[in-house]
């Protein structure tokens, strides 16, 4: 493909915006972190709601209870999952948050039994795989927000230091996909030659093993420079290494399955030349749910 300057412009000028966005809602304090994935979270719930409608036509039908009501459903869900920095004086957001889960829960209900001209599983389903999909993902994600790291709760330094840098989880675990991603292309465009998947024919296994073991060397390398207790943070680091690059990696093919399935080559275009909201974050909605699971039960 010829190198088109205006293209590049376009998508180098998206990605500082981006990066930029990203770094402030991140790191400027804990409201700007949920302001930043309450857009996400909405966002990748129109893209997942059109991609779906595409892929199954009766979807496009559901009322506007079911559509918005399940969307707010999920969202209550997310700020439930808050911890008690999220507050209004003495008013916890995840009391606001259940209440705005029974809000949404209620408007879907009414919508099916009522509005609806009948009860469709199916439709159900699709929902119900939206509010894992996305909802799930980024309540965990809240809930990665402020954790210790895993195996030095107990260092004096490490606690007060998480204190001023709660998003230091979530950050490790972006920066893990973005390095891995990066890695894959660049391991890929030189040596790639075998498919990864007919999903994403553009994959190899050559760039996606390449990316993975670069990406795992260089996080647990970084970690353990910048933390002390090196033993449980290299166990940490390559927990969030290796779930970035595993699951990021399915996390990616997941969205692409329904892209293709949609006849569609991005899911939106909020993003110029780099397409929509699951496009961006993809790969950290499965990979957010499964480092959740793995620090639960490992530590």
């Amino acid at each position: 493909m010829p190198f088109n300057i205006a293209t590049f412009k376009t998508r180098a000028l998206t990605a500082i915006v981006f990066v930029a966005v990203m770094l402030a809602g991140l790191l400027y304090n804990h409201w700007s972190f949920l302001a930043l994935f309450s857009v996400i979270h909405f966002g990748c719930w129109i893209e997942y709601q059109k991609l779906v409608g595409l892929i199954d036509k009766d979807y496009q039908q559901i009322g506007i209870g079911h559509k918005y009501g399940v969307i707010i459903l999920g969202w209550g869900l997310m700020l439930w999952l808050t911890d008690q920095r999220f507050s209004f004086g003495q008013t916890r957001l995840s009391v606001i948050g259940w209440s705005l889960f029974w809000v949404g829960l209620i408007a879907f209900i009414l919508s099916e039994l009522l509005l609806a001209k009948k009860i469709n599983p199916k439709l159900w389903a699709h929902s119900v795989l939206g509010l894992v999909y996305i909802s799930v993902s980024w309540g965990l994600m809240m809930k990665l927000y402020g954790s210790f790291l895993p195996g030095i709760e107990a260092g004096i330094e490490m606690g007060a230091a998480m204190e001023y840098y709660p998003w230091t989880i979530p950050v490790l675990l972006i920066a893990s996909i973005w390095i891995n991603d990066t890695m894959a292309y660049v391991v890929g465009s030189f040596i790639g030659k075998t498919p990864l998947s007919s999903i994403s024919p553009k994959k190899t296994w050559e760039g996606t093993i390449g990316g993975a073991v670069l990406a795992v060397v260089a996080v647990t390398w970084i970690g353990t420079y910048l933390f002390p207790y090196p033993g449980p943070v290299m166990k940490t680091m390559l927990i969030i290494s290796l779930t970035a690059a595993i699951f990021g990696t399915l996390g990616d093919l997941f969205e692409s399955k329904l892209k293709r399935l949609a006849g569609v080559k991005d899911s939106g275009h909020i993003m110029p030349g780099h397409g929509g909201f699951l496009d961006r974050f993809d790969s950290l909605l499965v990979a957010t749910t499964v480092l959740w699971v793995l620090f639960y039960f490992c530590y």
